[in-house]
């Protein structure tokens, strides 16, 4: 499409933005950027029709109803990040919209999209030597290098308390993540006999060294020329995830030796301690599997269906693909984001920003990310002896920024709203919620509402929740969260709320990990769990919880929640040396172990670590008083009943907060379980109060039972056991319909 002749464009349309009253541009797939934007002469790419707004704000106000940029059907392949930053701001009356033309298919990708008829199969013997004779019949071919991709990117060492790093390059088959050639294809190795631990930086050994163990798996001699083979697991601990690369196999003494170390060293002989290994081109061996030769630029592909039929992508960019940075009163809505390395959307200082029933998905590491992450000075630096500096655009080495300073604020703006979106096949996470400020107790109000995020630990696992949430007075409504191996919702930070939501098949196959998850701050206070769906989480060979505050955890409310059939072996809400811990009016249905368990660790096998966390320079006199100084307002008086927490009971050896207080079990319904549904850990100085708690092997009276009908009858007898019991809204839990969600 020609519209204008470039030496005369910019002059013409600084004429044409004084007088026109833009309300509406177009972008197009045949467009063409040197037109004005309007739907008979729409724009190319997003980036013209951005520059055509910021050029008519720079003559003319905002016309009254605000301006939309209308995109029209088709995929639109990012080179770079699409930006909006103060100068694409709205207003609140009049604000800027970016969205699908109605009934359009609009994809907004961070890659490349390759034509299917540029595969070809595979003839050549000697590439195909290796292979399963099935899967030589299925493999198929294409130079990347002769298609112009050469940055391929590079595998790297991923895991707990590392930084998360954009991915390599990605293969993605019909929207659909494909599986880079691994073993098994199902299920896990276990380590064998370690025979050299490795280097344990958890405990400040830097000397490198990686850990060597046995195997007798005798596919894995069969790797034993091969290079850049890595093996991603849990190590040691179940809910500590790592992705290392192999040094060497000896296959006389049938010994790997892995290139450097996992965080807390190499262990064996417990179900969790396992791997798969990846990258090998000869585990080629069922449909969706590939394998890229980054010295030729072949990627080799089994396809799971017909290829020429098939959309075909590789992620290639590496910065977010969409970017708010400082922008305002800005809506994106109906369009989809995928494949890309890095981040999805990613969100900074901005507010009253909304993006609304859109699709963010095949991401490298987190879907929509708010808030900056961080960079560390030094590159063997661990979690005790971080140091950093917050970085925009990029995740990294965020987690341990946040452990080392509590109250960080990390500019993730307010009143922002996440709405109505489908989030997953996502890296490192679903949605980063953030904003408000913990140190001074105010409120971001960013909200993450009705969206369905689920199988969001493809690279990164543990601390890469569904959701994570920190700062103040943040808020995650009416979602479902579900299909991970670990954690649901992590959360940081005071006074934020969780509610309506429907948590399921989480925590499948990790080791001390939970659906909902809170420690070690004392003064992450005033979080609330109300009416929500928890069911079908836990392993019953793990180590599982339902609501975990782990470590000191303080004040954390749970109320009219429903959980069933949680798998959890230590309790539906379980706490080590938790205070003012509540769990009031919810209804659990077969549990598996206790309602509640309290610990009073510091009194029993954390005793020798006492003093590391209460003492001079401990951790929580580090958080308490150098963070929140939480004997001045406004903690002080925010949280009155935290003042003690750090008096000595006796001189340089037990502290206040080593003593279990204020936890209370009240008026919930349990069916099942044991019937005194509190377990104590630590002896005197564990301490729940039990009231009203309604035990019974019975239908209490459920509209239901046997469809998963929790709501209960007018006439149940709940009602009349326990006085004053609530009556809770599980017809309301999970995802509602709305105009981008029918």
């Amino acid at each position: 499409m020609n519209c204008l002749k470039p030496i005369f464009f910019c002059l013409l349309l600084v004429v044409c933005v004084k007088n026109t009253i833009a309300q509406n541009i177009y972008v197009d797939k045949k467009g063409n950027d040197t037109c004005n934007g309007t739907k008979d002469k729409p724009v190319a790419t997003l980036e013209a029709a951005r520059d055509l707004i910021r050029k008519f704000k720079s003559f003319n106000n905002l016309p009254d109803s605000g301006i939309t940029v209308w995109i029209n059907e088709g995929v639109y392949d990012l080179k770079r990040s699409l930006i909006l930053d103060e100068k694409d701001a709205g207003t609140e009356k009049q604000r800027i919209v970016w969205s699908a033309t109605k009934g359009a298919s609009v994809t907004i990708t961070g890659g490349a999209t390759i034509p299917s008829n540029k595969f070809k199969p595979v003839k050549d013997a000697a590439t195909l030597q290796g292979l399963s004779k099935e899967a030589a019949k299925h493999l198929w071919f294409v130079n990347l290098t002769e298609l112009g991709i050469t940055d391929f990117g590079k595998h790297q060492q991923i895991g707990h308390s590392l930084p998360v790093v954009p991915a390599p390059l990605e293969l993605f088959f019909n929207d659909a993540p494909m599986q880079l050639a691994k073993y098994p294809n199902n299920g896990y190795i276990k380590v064998g006999k370690v025979l050299d631990k490795g280097s344990v930086p958890r405990v400040g050994d830097k000397s490198g060294r990686g850990a060597s163990f046995l195997y007798d798996d005798a596919r894995i001699s069969t790797w034993a020329n091969k290079n850049d083979i890595w093996l991603n697991g849990t190590f040691n601990y179940g809910y500590a995830d790592d992705n290392i690369l192999i040094d060497s196999i000896d296959v006389l003494n049938k010994k790997i030796k892995l290139a450097s170390p996992h965080l807390y060293g190499v262990a064996s002989g417990r179900d969790f301690q396992q791997y798969t290994a990846n990258n090998i081109f000869e585990e080629i061996d069922s449909p969706g599997e590939w394998y890229l030769d980054r010295t030729s630029g072949n990627l080799y592909f089994w396809p799971p269906s017909d290829i020429q039929k098939a959309n075909i992508t590789v992620s290639i960019l590496e910065e977010p693909i969409v970017c708010l940075e400082g922008v305002s009163f800005v809506t994106i809505k109906g369009i989809t984001i995928q494949a890309g390395r890095g981040i999805g959307v990613y969100m900074e200082r901005g507010n009253n920003n909304l993006i609304a029933g859109c699709t963010i998905k095949n991401i490298g590491t987190s879907g929509i990310f708010m808030g900056q992450g961080a960079e560390k000075y030094k590159a063997n630096m661990s979690i005790d002896d971080y140091d950093g500096k917050p970085i925009s655009r990029q995740v990294g080495s965020l987690q341990n920024h946040l452990y080392a300073y509590t109250t960080w604020d990390r500019l993730s703006g307010h009143n922002n709203r996440i709405l109505s979106c489908d989030i997953y096949n996502t890296g490192s996470g679903g949605v980063y919620l953030s904003g408000g400020s913990k140190l001074n107790l105010v409120n971001g109000n960013n909200i993450v509402e009705n969206c369905k995020i689920h199988d969001f630990n493809r690279r990164n696992h543990f601390t890469w929740s569904g959701i994570n949430v920190d700062g103040c007075g943040n808020k995650v409504t009416h979602c479902e969260i579900y299909n991970s191996d670990f954690q649901g919702i992590y959360v940081h930070g005071n006074e934020h709320v969780f509610e309506y939501n429907n948590i399921h098949d989480v925590t499948l196959n990790s080791d001390d990990t939970s659906p909902w998850y809170i420690g070690r701050d004392p003064s992450d206070r005033g979080n609330i769990v109300r009416y929500n769906y928890f069911h079908n989480c836990g392993n019953p060979n793990r180590m599982n919880m339902g609501i975990y505050c782990d470590d000191s955890s303080t004040d954390v409310y749970v109320f009219g929640n429903v959980f069933s059939n949680m798998k959890t072996t230590h309790g539906v809400l379980f706490s080590n040396n938790g205070w003012d811990l509540v769990m009031k009016n919810n209804i659990v249905i077969n549990p598996i172990s206790y309602t509640a368990e309290i610990s009073a660790a510091f009194y029993t096998w954390a005793a020798p670590q006492a003093k590391e966390f209460y003492g001079p320079n401990g951790l929580l006199q580090k958080r308490l008083i150098k963070g929140v100084h939480f004997k001045s307002p406004p903690y002080s008086i925010k949280y009155p009943t935290l003042l003690n927490y750090l008096d000595p009971i006796v001189e340089g050896k037990e502290w206040e907060g080593m003593r279990t207080r204020r936890n209370l079990l009240a008026k919930n319904v349990i069916v099942g379980g044991p019937a005194n549904p509190i377990s104590l850990l630590g002896g005197q100085y564990a301490t729940m109060q039990n009231e009203q708690n309604f035990v019974t092997k019975e239908d209490p009276g459920f509209v239901d039972m046997k469809q998963e009908n929790f709501l209960l009858k007018p006439d149940s007898k709940v009602f009349t056991i326990i006085p004053g019991f609530e009556q809770i809204p599980f017809n309301k839990m999970g995802l509602y319909k709305d105009s981008y969600r029918n």
